[in-house]
């Protein structure tokens, strides 16, 4: 039961991240013309990530990606089957979110400014895959990276995670929009480009591969990482701990006889 709560937590999370932050890129589009788009979409996805970091991140950790997944599972975070689960939660709230967008479209007779439901791409980097999944690998790394880092049960960072994990969504969008639409994410990725081809637009399915690869690379490379520079570092409990023994060891001061 357990399980399936953090699931739907993780499918709800998805769901949102995709309908606000696509829907966004489609509403306001992300020309490179014009600045204002580029900010409004990266505003629009990290600040969903705060949103759900507080709403579900007490349920299921708001991975709601799951290149994140990947990287908790790789530092001993979550199990196996909890990971597939999360996946396929992600990936089915991420085409939910799709469709919503869709309806909403369609129904409101609304142009879709960026032509694929705001689905990743390589036009940014001249159809170069190469650099496009270098550009996904290092975005990646740097996200998950500050994930792992700022809910690390060897740091002190208090209750302001979500926080810093949605700047720095915000942050690696800025630079990313422009040149892959900025994936970071699997099932951001996959949602939207399944929806483009349902649509009649294949070309965002044809280059999907850049964006699963590229960010559960480095997301892998993040965890990796992440487990080199923390090993050997004590934890809270363990300091604790050591601060107990320490003041025990000490001998008391005789009182002084009348």
């Amino acid at each position: 039961m357990n399980s399936m709560k953090k699931y739907v937590a993780e499918f709800i999370g998805t769901l949102v991240l995709v309908t606000l932050g696509c829907g966004t890129a489609m509403l306001v589009g992300c020309d490179a013309a014009f600045g204002g788009g580029y900010i409004l979409t990266a505003l629009a996805f990290g600040l969903v990530i705060v949103g759900m970091a507080y709403c579900v991140g007490n349920i299921s950790g708001c991975h709601i990606n799951p290149a994140v997944s990947l990287g908790v599972l790789m530092t001993g975070g979550m199990s196996g089957s909890e990971f597939i689960g999360y996946v396929i939660s992600q990936c089915l709230g991420a085409f939910a979110g799709s469709g919503i967008l869709a309806a909403i479209f369609s129904l409101g007779k609304v142009k879709d400014k960026t032509g694929g439901f705001g689905s990743n791409g390589l036009g940014g980097v001249n159809d170069s895959a190469v650099a496009g999944l270098l550009v996904e690998i290092v975005l990646t790394f740097i996200f998950v990276l500050t994930i792992l880092g700022v809910t690390s049960k060897k740091a002190k960072h208090g209750s302001f995670g979500g926080l810093v994990i949605g700047l720095t969504l915000t942050l690696v969008h800025i630079l990313g929009i422009g040149l892959t639409g900025t994936s970071v994410n699997p099932a951001r990725s996959i949602g939207p480009a399944i929806s483009a081809a349902i649509d009649g637009n294949s070309d965002p399915i044809k280059c999907l591969w850049v964006f699963i690869v590229g960010p559960l690379v480095g997301a892998a490379l993040a965890a990796c990482i992440h487990k080199y520079l923390e090993s050997g570092l004590p934890t809270p409990a363990d300091e604790s701990s050591a601060q107990k023994k320490t003041g025990s060891s000490q001998p008391r001061p005789k009182s002084k006889k009348k």
